[in-house]
């Protein structure tokens, strides 16, 4: 196995034969597969290719000294290569790891007005001053960001066609349960791609031997490289409160709160002396935070609490290989994933929500008498998702949609374990189907009436 068919590769397809191609930068957090997708694309559509990594080659950080005229920029670039080929239409230049480079990010303006050549940049999230970038190249620029695999690409990496899981969306639009065989096929799948998560080296591994042999040292690499990058690139900020940060997410989604407290991150932390941690976090791409809404009320946007929020790995298999050696080797062998307070599927449902395109938030009373784990929003309607490790009732989410006060709420979404379902208003998914989610919520008509 070569390549593993990402999402982004239809989009820099389609990128290629627009008519107002603007340059793009592609952001996402290290190992996701940002330079591995880029180089694919030129070879699938026959384009030379000008690769510059300003990380391990800083010998082109120069080439912009003369100023942003394409000519002279290119002219340097020969100057330091010269073998290498410029071929107005024919020829896509990458800028990778511009976090070492902002002038290259100052540059697409330049090569946009110019529209000779086919411009890409990539960094990482977690050295990417991306609020400088964002200040000299507003305008002229196309943003994308790249996560690890979601299920469908794990799904295709497993050598599932798309005519396969168009099917079990039809089931899902037509609420009929998947057969007793798509039903434990997927969960299968599923359970497995919690245990991995979606690292593109990883996954790929994975296929190849057809066992978790060798997985978890990859993955334990990769959290060695984030607390690396931690150290490398935490500029003006305690490097070592954003590491204790980091390393007591899976304390905290032990918790039944889960909510992110300062003050059990360290004896006597406050939280004024974690100032930006948790935001440098989130910008580095490494977690996905979600938000405690103040009120039960559309917009979902400006109505939450900033200082309440939960924090998650952004990669489930992450997760995994954070927790002991004998809780993962548990989870490899046994699938024992009720353990752990529920953690490992609240995780995985806040990946994939985010992957899908959603910001997250989530409501607890100030009484804790009623929880539900995530919202999203139709055209119309304000979505209880409740996210159930074991088959409990969802007395909340029903309490929400009878009550007459909750004007945006007129019906709720349970995932669980559970075939596809619907009563009371309540729709029943199976966590591994949470990837269509916002395709059914956009495409489907939903109940109106209270």
């Amino acid at each position: 196995m070569d390549y593993l068919r990402r999402k982004i590769d239809k989009f820099l397809d389609d990128w290629l034969v627009s008519k107002t191609k603007k340059p793009i930068i592609i952001k996402g957090a290290r190992q996701v597969g940002k330079t591995r997708a880029i180089e694919e694309f030129a070879k699938r559509n026959n384009l030379f290719i000008v690769e510059i990594n300003f990380a391990l080659e800083p010998k082109y950080i120069d080439i912009f000294d003369d100023g942003y005229n394409v000519d002279k920029i290119i002219e340097n670039v020969s100057l330091k290569d010269p073998s290498l080929k410029f071929i107005p239409g024919k020829t896509l230049i990458f800028f990778d790891e511009i976090q070492k480079c902002i002038n290259a990010a100052t540059s697409l303006k330049s090569f946009k007005l110019d529209a000779r050549f086919d411009v890409i940049c990539s960094g990482s999230l977690m050295g990417l001053s991306y609020k400088e970038i964002e200040s000299v190249s507003t305008g002229h620029k196309i943003d994308y960001t790249m996560y690890s695999m979601d299920f469908e690409e794990f799904l295709w990496a497993l050598g599932y066609k798309e005519e396969q899981i168009e099917k079990f969306y039809d089931c899902m639009k037509n609420l009929t349960p998947l057969s007793q065989t798509q039903f434990d096929v997927l969960l299968e799948k599923f359970h497995q791609y919690m245990v991995l998560g979606g690292m593109p080296e990883i996954v790929k591994l994975f296929v190849e031997q057809k066992n978790y042999s060798g997985t978890l040292a990859l993955q334990k690499q990769i959290i060695l490289d984030y607390e690396e990058d931690i150290t490398k690139y935490a500029v003006g900020l305690d490097k070592t409160k954003i590491l204790n940060v980091f390393r007591k997410i899976p304390v905290f989604l032990s918790q039944d709160n889960k909510k992110f407290r300062i003050s059990k991150v360290a004896h006597g932390a406050r939280n004024r002396e974690y100032t930006g941690v948790a935001d440098w976090l989130i910008e580095a791409g490494i977690v996905n935070v979600s938000y405690c809404l103040n009120d039960l009320a559309l917009p979902l946007k400006g109505n939450y609490d900033p200082d309440n929020y939960r924090m998650y790995f952004m990669d489930t298999g992450l997760l995994v290989a954070s927790l002991d050696e004998e809780a993962s080797k548990d989870l490899r062998d046994n699938k024992n994933f009720n353990t752990y307070k529920g953690a490992l599927y609240e995780n995985i449902i806040a990946d994939m929500l985010k992957k899908s395109g959603y910001d997250l938030y989530f409501y607890k009373s100030e009484d804790s008498t009623q929880e539900v784990e995530f919202f999203l929003r139709d055209a119309n309607n304000l979505i209880p998702i409740d996210v159930k490790a074991s088959d409990g009732k969802i007395k909340t989410v029903k309490a929400l949609i009878e009550n007459e006060k909750v004007t945006d709420i007129r019906y709720g979404i349970k995932l669980a374990e559970k075939n596809i379902g619907f009563e009371n208003n309540v729709y029943t998914f199976p966590y591994f189907l949470t990837f269509m989610l916002k395709r059914y919520l956009s495409e489907n008509m939903h109940l109106d009436n209270k």
